[in-house]
This record gives structure tokens, C-alpha cells and sequence, in this order.
């Protein structure tokens, strides 16, 4: 048996926890490892998080910051995405939003490659689901001082596999998974 979900939730600060609950929520419910469950709220939190910081323009309609009588409102709108699939083996979540993307020549490569310690101009490329041939990158590490930028070097420890992409036309992708283990009894537990 496998499950799957998806949220489209405003780009406001109130989401987060709100996507991270529902998770936490059908993992709980399906008999994942506490865990494992855990991991995933994390990550997911942190790419919910820049989904909301980062995922539309300013001044836009409908993506950040509405003009009211020619002022910024300063009130966030806009949507973004949250899925969420659960099988035997695996979950995997996207968040994808609409704001500008990744910057192309950022750094951003897959955990696994990052703790292999490939160099990033030999790494594989294949087609991934958002239509978008996958990159080699890497999360880059903010300085120790800063108060922000670690969210990305997070999921990327947290999670299995990590891809960092842009949809075609606008908006970034993260989409991550991790292996899953299950509690005795589990309801989608392989058999």
C-alpha cells in the first residue's frame, strides 16, 4: 500500500507548522519510526520556510507583496506546494513555489554526492520529474556568524536524496526522500 498528499498553503509564516503537523500526522498514523518522522519534519519545515521567505516577487499580484494605493502592504499572498509521498520503501517530498528559482550558477548537488565527495563538474545528470535535467550542486555553507542560510545544508543532511530545481516558466523545486523505517505493525509496512 503506498499514500500520497499535497497542500497548496499560502506563503504566509502560519503554514509551516501547519505542513509539518500533516506529515508528522500520516507518518504517525501509517507506523513510521519516530525518527525517521522527525528528519522529514525538519526538512520539510526548512523548505516550507524558504518556500514562504523566498518564493515570489515583491510588488507582484498574487505571489508576495500586494500594492495597496501604490504602497507595499507589506502582507505575504501568493501559494506554494507541499507533496508528499509515502510507499513501502520511501517518502518523498516536493515543495515547489513561484518565486524566481535557484540562481543557475549556484552549487547545489545531491547529499549523497556531497558526502561522496564528487567533484561537482563529474556528476551524473538525469531527467527529473519537474521536467528539469537534474544539476550537480550543493547547498553552500553560510558563514558561522550568519543568522540565517542554513536550511538548504540541513535538508541536504537530513534527508537521502536531495534535488534543488526550477520549474519550467518560474519557481524553485526542492523535492527530497529518505528510506523509511517502520514501527512493528505498521499500516503501509512492506510485507
Amino acid at each position: 500500500m503506498s499514500m500520497w498528499w499535497s497542500l497548496h498553503l499560502r506563503r504566509e509564516a502560519a503554514s509551516v507548522p501547519l505542513a509539518r503537523r500533516f506529515l508528522l500526522g500520516t507518518m504517525e498514523t501509517a507506523g513510521v519510526d519516530p525518527d525517521i518522522s522527525y528528519d522529514l519534519s525538519v526538512a520539510l519545515s526548512e523548505a516550507c520556510a524558504n518556500a514562504v521567505e523566498h518564493g515570489g516577487d515583491q510588488g507582484e499580484p498574487g505571489t508576495d507583496l500586494v500594492p495597496a494605493g501604490g504602497r507595499k502592504s507589506g502582507k505575504p499572498c501568493g501559494q506554494y506546494r507541499v507533496t508528499a509521498y509515502l510507499d513501502g520503501e520511501k517518502c518523498r517530498i516536493e515543495v515547489a513555489d513561484s518565486g524566481p528559482g535557484f540562481p543557475s550558477r549556484r552549487a547545489l548537488r545531491t547529499a549523497a554526492q556531497a558526502s561522496a565527495g564528487c567533484p561537482s563538474d563529474q556528476q551524473p545528470s538525469a531527467a527529473h520529474p519537474t521536467g528539469e535535467p537534474a544539476r550537480t550542486r550543493t547547498a553552500t555553507r553560510p558563514p558561522d556568524t550568519a543568522e540565517s542560510g542554513r536550511g538548504l545544508c540541513l535538508i541536504e543532511e537530513l534527508a537521502d536524496h536531495v534535488h534543488f530545481g526550477n520549474r519550467p516558466g518560474r519557481g524553485a523545486v526542492v523535492s527530497f526522500d529518505k528510506v523509511l523505517k517502520w514501527r512493528e505493525g505498521a499500516l503501509l509496512m512492506v510485507s
